[in-house]
C-alpha cells in the first residue's frame, strides 16, 4: 500500500473520529442547557459541523467520483436545511410563549407580533398588492 494512501486513510479515520465527538458533544448540549434557544443552537451549530467533519473523513476514505458527489450533497443539503429548521423552531418556540421576553438582548419580533394599542393605527391598512390609485391589482 501506497504511503500517501495510508495518510489519507489516517486523516479520513481521524476527522470521522472528531466529528463524531462534535456530535456528541452537541447532543450533551441539548441535554444539558436550559431553554429552547440555546438548545436549538447546540442542535444546530455542533451537529452540522460534526457532519461535515464526518462527510470528509469518509470523502477521504471512498475517493471515488460519484462518492464525492453525494457526499458533497448530503453536505449542501444539511448546511441549508439545518438552520431554516432551527430558525422555525425557536421561533414558533416564541410565538407560542415558551421563551421568556425578558431574558432577550434584542427583541426584534415583538414590533411584528404585538398587537397595536386602541387608538394607535388603527385606520385601514393599505393593500400591499393595490396600485397608487387604490385598484386592486394595478400594482401587479
Amino acid at each position: 500500500m501506497n504511503v500517501l494512501l495510508q495518510v489519507t486513510d489516517t486523516a479520513g479515520a481521524v476527522l470521522v473520529f472528531v466529528g463524531a465527538a462534535i456530535c456528541l458533544l452537541g447532543v450533551v448540549g441539548m441535554l444539558k442547557l436550559p431553554d429552547v434557544l440555546s438548545r436549538s443552537h447546540a442542535a444546530t451549530k455542533p451537529q452540522t459541523l460534526g457532519l461535515l467533519l464526518v462527510l470528509a473523513g469518509v470523502g477521504l476514505r471512498l475517493r471515488g467520483g460519484m462518492d464525492l458527489a453525494t457526499l458533497g450533497l448530503i453536505g449542501f443539503f444539511q448546511l441549508m436545511t439545518g438552520p431554516v429548521a432551527a430558525h422555525l423552531v425557536a421561533r414558533s418556540a416564541y410565538r407560542t410563549g415558551q421563551i421568556e421576553r425578558g431574558e432577550l438582548l434584542f427583541d426584534d419580533l415583538d414590533a411584528q407580533l404585538t398587537e397595536p394599542e386602541p387608538g394607535e393605527g388603527t385606520g385601514p391598512r393599505p393593500d400591499p398588492g393595490a396600485g397608487e390609485d387604490g385598484s386592486p391589482g394595478a400594482g401587479r
